[in-house]
């Protein structure tokens, strides 16, 4: 069942040179999504997850965060549903390969700062591969991680890109239903070194997510 949504006040920045995709924020944010970096589409719409196929939009739906499908044109109504969308390097480019280990691993210090601004109650990055890049941990798995950002959980989410067929709609949708479970629940709390991820996955999975377009469409 999906939970009504609470009336607040969207707040949605306006595109710079240097942010084409503006953060969707809101005051009390349940749960903040994180994407790679803004794809060819959604630097042109200043939209999230813009590009067509771009399965974000569809597993936010059925795992229960919104009441309907929404569009990308509609992401000023995230927040009424206790939802935000940040990059992790607002660099837009045509691939997530195109990034570098540095840019990720400065987007990293810069989405600290937004977290610490923000405070969700937690960050989901959607990108196993850039969240492994961008922290340093090679051997992050999907799910709940060991560490925080900013004093905030973080939760690890498969890139949501139409092409990256390791994993499929259903199983996406199952991994943002089990964030949305363990949100609802009252687990929002510092994750404690005993804390494993939700869903192992191991290291060398054979799945370069980088090599797929974004995350962020």
């Amino acid at each position: 069942m999906s939970r009504p949504p609470v009336r607040r006040v969207p707040e949605v920045g306006g595109s710079t040179p240097t942010q084409p995709v503006p953060d969707v924020l809101g005051p009390d944010l349940s749960v903040l999504f994180c994407g790679i970096n803004p794809g060819l589409r959604s630097a042109e719409l200043g939209q999230h997850f813009a590009r067509p196929g771009n399965r974000f939009w569809k597993a936010l739906h059925l795992a229960g965060f919104t009441d309907r499908l929404l569009v990308p044109s509609e992401q000023q109504l995230l927040p009424s549903y206790g939802v935000g969308i940040t990059n992790l390097v607002h660099r837009p480019s045509a691939a997530a390969a195109e990034l570098s280990s540095d840019e990720l691993r400065r987007g990293a210090a810069e989405l600290e700062v937004t977290v610490a601004k923000a405070r969700p109650r937690v960050l989901a990055v959607v990108g196993m591969q850039a969240y492994r890049t961008a922290f340093g941990r090679p051997r992050a798995g999907l799910g709940l991680q060991e560490e925080t950002v900013a004093g905030v959980p973080v939760w690890v989410l498969p890139n949501t890109s139409g092409l990256q067929a390791r994993y499929q709609l259903p199983e996406v949708v199952e991994l943002f239903g089990g964030l949305r479970r363990w949100e609802e629940e009252g687990a929002a709390t510092a994750p404690g070194p005993d804390r494993k991820p939700a869903v192992k996955v191991p290291a060398d999975t054979g799945v370069a997510e980088g090599e797929v377009p974004n995350g962020a469409g």
